[in-house]
């Protein structure tokens, strides 16, 4: 069920126990090769490949495209919400639905700027609404909600999402390939940040250049296609887990 197409009356029908996925994203830089809103699109072909098989389960909101980018602004076209603005644009989404009586409440994330600021969100949130024992608030990113691909599809050179790299570029080759540039001259960039297992504090160009990170000379369109097959069948399953109330 997509929210937009409804009006307020269906809306306030539904079951609160029926889980309302927030699809967040951003806009932001994604090297030269992959356009700006890379991250939207991609997540909202995820999206898009997830509603039928859920049918009439979960209700779907708009996507959110600003996300949290500060890490990206030093490339032109970039555009980001400060960390306490995203952070309150979150929680206030919820809130609203909270207030129209939902109980289960998930942001799908196609970002990874937006994972540590979704489940901030979500943790002010909860924390507001203590002495409820009936709230399921969830944060979940598509690409960590099962197995590396790389165990499933042959031929991938990446066992983990990088930016602008081999399974984005993949992706984006499969739906929408007037949009990818020249990568198939692209050196691979490291994805492995410095001094893990600790978490360093970074913004893009201390890891790239360029702003891609990860390899997207091996990426094709036929990779792509697996990867979001993979990626939606494990969202899938999730979002029906939730729909379940199945923990």
């Amino acid at each position: 069920m997509q929210l937009t197409n409804m009006n307020w009356g269906q809306v306030a029908d539904l079951s609160p126990d029926t889980p309302v996925v927030i699809p967040i994203a951003a806009l932001e830089q994604h090297g030269r090769h992959m356009p700006l809103f890379t991250d939207s699109i991609l997540l909202g072909e995820v999206v898009r490949r997830v509603q039928e098989p859920l049918a009439n389960s979960v209700l779907f909101a708009p996507l959110t495209w600003l996300g949290n980018s500060e890490h990206h602004l030093d490339f032109p076209g970039t555009l980001s919400a400060a960390p306490r603005t995203y952070l309150d644009l979150l929680g206030q989404l919820v809130e609203n639905f909270l207030f129209h009586g939902f109980r289960r409440i998930v942001f799908l994330n196609g970002h990874g700027g937006n994972i540590v600021p979704s489940q901030q969100a979500l943790f002010e949130v909860r924390q507001r609404h203590r002495e409820r024992d009936d709230l399921t608030l969830l944060a979940a990113t598509y690409w960590t909600l099962g197995d590396s691909p790389a165990d499933h599809i042959e031929g991938l050179v990446q066992r983990q999402m990088g930016h602008a790299c081999e399974w984005e570029t993949s992706m984006m080759l499969r739906i929408n390939p007037q949009l990818v540039g020249d990568y198939e001259n692209l050196e691979p960039i490291s994805q492995e940040p410095s001094y893990a297992p600790a978490s360093r504090a970074w913004i893009t160009k201390d890891r790239s250049a360029i702003g891609y990170i990860g390899s997207p000379h091996a990426a094709t369109a036929e990779k792509g296609e697996a990867l979001l097959s993979f990626f939606a069948e494990n969202v899938t399953r999730f979002l029906q887990r939730v729909a379940a109330g199945e923990e």
